[in-house]
């Protein structure tokens, strides 16, 4: 096993522009096994109820992409998927429990993700959408819930299920709509199939499309990047999500992870930028440096589905939750023998065993500014200087975090909207370089428990 790389930090650039994608944080690398173990009942008496958001996890793909670390394994014995649901509805029993009836519990928002969650039959996801209603109280149809979805399990019988659930956003992971680049990506499919299963999607009348495309493959250019993105646009799609590639240790792709590649920097940046001006040009608006909207897609409420709030409760043995004092989740892997590891003994727990969290990771005040200044900055709206002031006591960003917002400035990297400025935002140039400065606002605690995790 290898240690995690801790996020770089100093006062110069960083040496990449490209040094992790702050996704939520702090990162499960950081979290530990909880000795006290405690109970979910006392970490959510004193939490808000009447906005959580719902995220359910499904640890199963058909193949796992060359450059994929998520928590997923390939393909289920037979009746693994069956006995992992039946683990779900114990856990969500004993959430729900936990959660009381003292105070209202209501569900602002609701996700299924990944893994892949159409990997599950089109019953197994009217069971899935069952857990979600009748165990956990969630009313699907009445809030937002996103779904992502690969080209081969967006099959019609899947769809039906996920429409007629109440299904308003469904993501599907297409990465490049060239072959010979898909394949260098290590993800077997062919562009027909890809356009089969868009067919499908919209047949289905599913309110918001979001197609992810990467860039940065092996052998890519402007000329196949531009291709891959008119493809994805002749779809309309409400959402487009453009991804750098990263090459992470364990994955498929994990034998060039952690090499200093220049030229490849440059080639992603030249990249990112094409495809941004390429959507802002039709008709797109960009919302972070990854997510691009159409200007006239309908309204989702609860924006950024990347598990940034307070308030969530996750199902599942990949799923994190996070109440103000604590994140916390189940085991971490990214190897295929562990992370089967993990998922049989989730599947062979009582109910007894998820009325408490296991591994986890406490929040103190100067973390949970740090997570505030993460998930505003890193959205091109920007941070609401009166919301950072109302949360915090008074206090401001720079009052917090003056070394770190220097250098962004003397970067280029923060937009000088005067001293009456009532937001903090990105420049331009400072959306592109943010999976430089995600990295560089973690606490050196995070950054040391990072480095001490071993990868397995």
């Amino acid at each position: 096993m290898t240690t995690a790389t801790p996020a770089r930090t100093g006062t110069d650039s960083p040496s990449s522009p490209y040094q992790s994608y702050v996704y939520a944080y702090p990162h499960k690398t950081a979290y530990r096994a909880l000795p006290e173990r405690p109970r979910l009942s006392t970490l959510w008496a004193t939490e808000p109820k009447d906005a959580l958001s719902l995220y359910l996890h499904i640890p199963f793909c058909e193949v796992r992409c060359g450059f994929c670390n998520l928590f997923t394994r390939i393909g289920a014995p037979d009746g693994l998927t069956g006995a992992y649901l039946d683990a779900l509805d114990r856990q969500a029993a004993a959430v729900r429990d936990a959660l009381g009836e003292r105070d209202p519990v209501r569900f602002a928002t609701a996700a299924f993700g990944g893994g892949t969650p159409t990997f599950l039959t089109a019953a197994e996801l009217e069971r899935l959408c069952d857990i979600a209603e009748h165990r956990m109280g969630a009313d699907l149809r009445a809030v937002p819930l996103s779904v992502e979805a690969s080209p081969a399990t967006a099959t019609t019988d899947r769809l039906e299920v996920l429409a007629a659930r109440g299904t308003t956003r469904l993501s599907l992971g297409v990465q490049s709509f060239d072959d010979t680049e898909a394949r260098a990506a290590v993800r077997p499919q062919r562009r027909a199939d890809v356009e089969a299963a868009l067919g499908r999607i919209r047949d289905a009348r599913i309110p918001v499309l979001n197609i992810d495309l990467i860039y940065g493959i092996d052998g890519q250019t402007e000329q196949t990047w531009l291709r891959s993105l008119d493809a994805a646009l002749a779809w309309h799609p409400e959402e487009l999500y453009l991804y750098p590639l990263y090459i992470r240790p364990l994955t498929g792709l994990g034998r060039r992870a952690g090499e200093t590649d220049p030229a490849w920097d440059t080639q992603r940046l030249r990249l990112y930028r094409l495809g941004r001006d390429h959507l802002l040009a039709h008709g797109y608006e960009q919302q972070s440096m990854r997510m691009f909207r159409r200007a006239d897609a309908p309204t989702q409420g609860a924006d950024d589905y990347a598990c940034q709030t307070d308030g969530m409760i996750g199902l599942g043995c990949g799923a994190r939750s996070y109440t103000a004092g604590l994140h916390y989740s189940f085991d971490y892997a990214v190897g295929m023998h562990e992370i089967r590891g993990i998922i049989d003994d989730y599947v062979s727990r009582p109910a007894a065993d998820f009325a408490h969290a296991e591994y986890g990771r406490r929040m103190d005040p100067d973390e949970a500014r740090r997570r505030h200044l993460l998930q505003s900055l890193l959205q091109a709206a920007g941070l609401e200087l009166d919301d950072y002031r109302a949360r915090f006591g008074g206090r401001t960003p720079k009052d917090d975090f003056a070394a770190e917002l220097s250098r962004f400035a003397a970067r280029g990297w923060l937009a000088d909207d005067g001293p009456d400025a009532t937001v903090l935002r990105l420049t331009p140039e400072g959306l592109a370089h943010s999976d430089a400065i995600g990295p560089e606002l973690f606490s050196p605690a995070v950054r040391d428990a990072m480095a001490a995790y071993e990868r397995k």
